[in-house]
């Protein structure tokens, strides 16, 4: 059976390998894997023939929830976005906090913080208020190669901070485990290595620039844009979001997708510029089709992993390595299992592991929470390089692509430290699920 099985994901790597060599794309060459797998399992009717259809349709399925959750987000992000909430945000940053540096760049890492944190996405926080970030940092005298380097780093934090983490709820409807009580675990990280981050690559001016100048340059704000006008949605939000966890008798549950609705709903009619929603929408899901295609092929991967034992195989490979060898390994594999695979990495190497480090002892909320700082990581890395070729993108940066990942590699080592020590003293940190709750 083992021999079985491991023909069987042979098939899968070369498929992927092959469908990589001649250039397709991260989506496609996991779908003609998956494919593969099933079609080799079916000569050993692991799974039947008759039953490769079905399998992979119900795997498409899997993730129907988090698609609902990234076009709802994404949409409600984008109505801020375009009705000049983003640039207000930037511009107020700006003309509060130039002279208090420290100030401005946690302001703004908390505004970029927010699209990814909603989406789950980091490559979104890049679309809406990348630009307009971008051009703050190097007014207040960052370099185009420091701006890159802090955007991906707090990007990819972005995708792991709460409420949406897709690696988490990949992880969690793997393995059985509630999404919930994750706040903590996940928003205390990515606030500490954000910190760390935008104190270390933002903290050396390398040109002045005054205010005048800087307000000048910055994005212009629709006449009739306020404050409360940017905020009013974001309450919206998170009030429906903490009604039923302080009310949880009275409150009906929303669901983060109807919530999302609403908040759009809100943004819109707040809006100072007209905005043609609907069309708007649709633009929206067409920029989101490739990360939906891979959350879908994700889903049907998973679900032929399991139908033909490859998915048995791997987890009885993680329990077969030494502990100590394995949660050392975590800081090479994790990321570069993201550049491979991107959210497919979550499904194929992160559910056997946490299968395993739950039956051994390990409080599986928290670890979950320690391996999402890491993947991200790896959104910088080829073939996929999804985050760091956007960052490089929105600003304006022109040199090396390598020069502009050493810059990270002080808040890279940082992070992969907090990440596996999230993972190894998950028990000693299962209070933080509980203040969560």
């Amino acid at each position: 059976m083992p021999i079985q099985i491991g023909i069987i994901l042979a098939i899968m790597v070369l498929a992927y390998s092959i469908a990589k060599a001649v250039r397709l794309t991260v989506e496609t060459s996991m779908f003609l894997a998956a494919v593969a797998g099933g079609l080799t399992g079916t000569i050993f009717h692991t799974p039947p023939p008759e039953e490769i259809i079905r399998h992979l349709v119900e795997g498409s399925s899997t993730y129907l929830d988090v698609v609902l959750i990234f076009c709802t987000a994404t949409i409600f992000m984008a109505v801020v976005n375009e009705s000049g909430g983003v640039n207000y945000m930037v511009r107020a940053t700006v003309r509060t906090f130039f002279n208090r540096r420290i100030a401005a760049l946690i302001v703004l890492m908390i505004i970029v913080l927010i699209p990814g944190a909603l989406t789950g996405a980091g490559s979104i926080s890049l679309l809406v208020v990348g630009a307009p970030v971008a051009m703050a940092l190097r007014l207040l005298g960052i370099s185009e190669r420091r701006t890159a380097a802090i955007l991906f780093i707090i990007a990819g934090l972005s995708a792991a901070a709460p409420p949406v983490n897709i690696w988490a709820m990949i992880l969690c409807a793997g393995t059985a485990i509630p999404y919930v009580g994750f706040e903590l675990p996940l928003a205390l990280p990515v606030l500490v290595c954000g910190l760390f981050t935008v104190l270390v690559l933002g903290s050396k001016k390398e040109r002045s620039v005054d205010l005048a100048t800087a307000l000048k340059e910055m994005p212009p704000v629709p006449s009739g844009m306020s404050g409360w006008r940017v905020v009013l949605p974001f309450l919206v939000f998170f009030g429906s979001v903490a009604a039923y966890r302080l009310f949880p008798f009275k409150t009906p549950i929303l669901g983060l997708p109807l919530e999302f609705t609403l908040s759009a709903f809100v943004a819109w009619l707040v809006s100072p510029v007209k905005i043609r929603v609907l069309a708007l929408s649709r633009e929206t899901v067409k920029r989101l089709l490739p990360l939906i295609s891979t959350v879908v092929i994700v889903g049907m991967l998973q679900q032929i992993m399991t139908a033909t034992g490859v998915r048995g195989l791997l987890s009885f490979a993680v329990i077969s390595i030494p502990l100590v060898y394995l949660i050392l390994s975590l800081a090479i594999v994790i990321p570069i299992s993201e550049g491979v695979l991107t959210y497919g990495a979550a499904a194929v190497l992160g559910i056997p592991l946490i299968w395993y480090l739950d039956s051994i002892g390990f409080h599986a909320t928290v670890a979950i929470a320690g391996l999402t700082l890491l993947w991200p990581l790896g959104d910088g890395l080829p073939p996929t390089a999804l985050i760091g070729r956007l960052s490089v993108m929105v600003s304006e940066y022109k040199g090396s692509y390598w020069d502009f990942i050493k810059t990270t590699w002080l808040p890279w080592i940082f992070i992969t430290v907090v990440g596996i020590l999230m993972v190894v003293y998950s028990a000693k940190l299962s209070f933080l699920v509980k203040w969560s709750m």
